[in-house]
């Protein structure tokens, strides 16, 4: 349960990437093995590696695709052209992002993860200021490898060990193309698994034993939410 605020959200994705890795369509590493090097805005070097650090965090901002379209790749430039931000937001955008980033992957390095690549989302309040507008640093936002098999794999070839998502997207994209094909129904074993790298993640992230909520969850919501209302 999360209590919010209303935001006007920014039509810009901000994406921050310290490796050359993903499997998405908007990736950089997808990007660079179709031989791509100037992508949003940056030029990355020739004869860089699968999962390889990059010289230091960029941004790759996307478009916010409505429904049933998908993100699309944007430089700086093309953002302040469309005028999606301006000049100042984007700048403050860019700064807070970065710094989010590199507070996260200090807090990763702590509990032995290495905070990978991540995405954020900001909007405006009222007063028009900007606003972080959704979750950061979860496995759903965010990419975490274990920094105690990185350089091993790295040497090897083989892909880091990880938590995130892409246990499930890497599942589907072995049998489909989640892009254009129907997606195969999650088998319930996988499910369960999913479950257990959603507890792992939580208990390596936070440092903390995940205990799970009161059941039935409704009463507990219901609870929680009470004072968020009065009656009239």
């Amino acid at each position: 349960m999360v209590i919010g605020q209303s935001l006007r959200i920014l039509p810009v994705e901000i994406v921050v990437r310290g490796y050359l890795a993903g499997t998405t369509g908007t990736s950089i590493l997808t990007l660079y093995k179709k031989g791509e090097r100037q992508m949003y805005g940056h030029t990355l070097p020739d004869g860089m590696r699968d999962n390889q650090a990059l010289p230091q965090p960029i941004i790759t901002p996307t478009s916010k695709a409505g429904h049933g379209d998908h993100d699309a790749p944007m430089t700086p430039d093309e953002i302040l052209a469309q005028k999606l931000v301006t000049p100042a937001q984007w700048q403050t955008l860019a700064r807070h992002a970065l710094a989010l980033f590199a507070r996260g992957q200090e807090l990763a390095a702590k509990n032995g993860l290495i905070l990978v690549d991540t995405k954020y989302e900001f909007g405006l309040d009222a007063a028009g200021n900007i606003v972080l507008a959704d979750e950061i640093h979860t496995p759903d936002s965010s990419r975490y490898w274990l920094a105690s098999s990185y350089a091993e794999r790295f040497a090897r070839g083989e892909k880091p060990e990880s938590f995130d998502k892409d246990f499930v997207r890497n599942w589907v994209a072995a049998r489909c193309d989640p892009y254009k094909d129907e997606i195969p129904a999650i088998p319930a074993d996988l499910i369960c698994e999913t479950s257990k790298v959603y507890i792992r993640a939580y208990e390596t992230i936070t440092g903390q034993t995940f205990v799970p909520g009161e059941q039935p969850p409704l009463p507990r919501i219901r609870r929680n939410l009470a004072p968020y209302f009065t009656k009239g």
